[in-house]
């Protein structure tokens, strides 16, 4: 349910006055791609996570016997970096159908929200709820739900001197230009270490897990 991190170019590297985010810069004899590097954790819904499927009756997997059915969707967020802990929001739509008409109903929902270090340690998780109301003769119905995780800003910032390794200026044509900082292992796993997500999706049991992913 975690996928790992691939830690591309998310440093801030300052090589030169004029250097934009994305751009090559070659002023001075440098040689480099400025990028930006967010404390702010990626936010994405693990695979298998963004759907569930309720049964009647539950120990069904027939197409016949599904009775509800609901996705998120338009999953939004905002982050506050400016203190010492990272705060971000969460934001999602929950779309559902249900098979029967009859009658106004309720339809509660699991979800999660956790945060993820490096790829793979799960630091933190809460798990809510979300209802979904269908009116009396209403096929589809949804509603929205919101979360909020929290990240040390300390734990979030790159060590001095891995920065001072990632934003130095190398020259073409010096042997350290043609190295990338990133193939050092403790260099990586400094990136790693401090690079975070927010991952959401529904609380699946095991075998509305299995479902998902063998369907």
């Amino acid at each position: 349910m975690v996928r790992k991190l691939a830690v591309v170019a998310l440093i801030p590297l300052a090589l030169g006055a004029c250097a934009k985010t994305g751009e090559i810069d070659a002023s001075g004899g440098g040689a480099g791609v400025t990028a930006v590097r967010s404390a702010c954790p990626h936010v994405a819904i693990p695979a298998g996570t963004g759907d569930m499927t309720i049964f009647n009756p539950a120990n069904s997997r027939e197409a016949s016997a599904i009775d509800v059915n609901a996705v998120m969707t338009n999953v939004t967020s905002t982050c506050d970096d400016a203190g010492p802990q990272v705060v971000t929001t969460v934001k999602f739509d929950v779309l559902a159908r249900r098979q029967s008409a009859d009658g106004a109903r309720d339809v509660s929902f699991p979800y999660f929200i956790t945060v993820v270090r490096g790829g793979s340690s799960v630091v933190a998780k809460r798990i809510n709820r979300v209802t979904v109301h269908f009116e009396p003769g209403q096929l589809r119905a949804q509603t929205s739900g919101t979360a909020t995780t929290y990240v040390d800003r300390s734990a979030a910032t790159l060590p001095e001197d891995v920065r001072k390794r990632l934003t130095e200026k190398r020259k073409a044509g010096d042997q350290a230009a043609a190295m990338d900082p990133l193939a050092d292992p403790s260099i990586r796993g400094a990136v790693l270490s401090a690079t975070f997500e927010a991952l959401i999706g529904f609380q699946l049991t095991e075998d509305q897990l299995k479902y998902n992913v063998t369907r």
